[in-house]
């Protein structure tokens, strides 16, 4: 009898501990999924917001157009320097606009330039100077008057993003208008000039780099 009893405790116990030992094993695996699926959701969570904010951070406000591989990438002449000089300044350090910058000096117009508010200029390259005879250049250039009439041409008074330029007409600093067009990456001013680097960014303005010279009609 004695025997007998020893076993049936035996079972007994067994019985009564299985299901704890179950329990426990149930729910320390519970444990380990779900903190192996947060720890899997983290770090697929973790790449694509860091994606999506690299992308806002890269994409908006940055200069664009073929034109743009001739600007330095570093120093004063970069589009880091410029944005920290006021327009005029700006366009010195820049090789690509010597021209323009001679222009602007030749007419008197840096200081009126640098220290204006919020303006945006149309800046013509070196090889839009180059496309004018030179025998009318020089004169052009030895006219202050018809020079600052011509330079004043490419400046608006108010600061243009390029969706400003998609179908617009504005108030040059010259007292006439001009005429803008073009989506995307790719923007004509006048229906001649083309912006081969816009959305370039001064102290003062926001530069459009064009290939041709502007002429006011008057």
């Amino acid at each position: 009898m004695t025997t007998r009893y020893r076993r049936l405790a035996v079972t007994a116990a067994a019985a009564t501990l299985l299901p704890l030992a179950l329990a426990a094993c149930s729910d320390s695996g519970s444990d380990t999924s779900a903190s192996s699926d947060e720890t899997s959701a983290s770090a697929s969570a973790s790449p694509s917001d860091n994606s999506m904010a690299g992308s806002g951070a890269t994409s908006d406000g940055r200069p664009f157009g073929p034109g743009c591989s001739a600007v330095p990438e570093d120093g004063a002449g970069s589009f880091d320097g410029m944005a920290k000089d006021p327009v005029a300044t700006a366009a010195s350090n820049n090789p690509a606009l010597s021209t323009l910058v001679t222009a602007v000096q030749k007419a008197g117009l840096v200081d009126t330039l640098n220290n204006a508010q919020d303006i945006t200029v149309f800046a013509p390259t070196n090889d839009a100077f180059a496309k004018i005879p030179k025998a009318d250049l020089d004169k052009v250039l030895n006219d202050k008057a018809q020079l600052t009439k011509i330079l004043t041409y490419h400046v608006v008074g108010q600061r243009l993003t390029p969706e400003d330029l998609e179908n617009g007409s504005f108030d040059t600093l010259e007292k006439s208008k001009l005429t803008t067009s073009g989506s995307g990456e790719s923007y004509t001013v006048n229906d001649s000039a083309k912006v081969v680097c816009g959305n370039v960014t001064t102290a003062n303005a926001n530069v459009y780099i064009i290939d041709t010279v502007l002429m006011p009609k008057s």
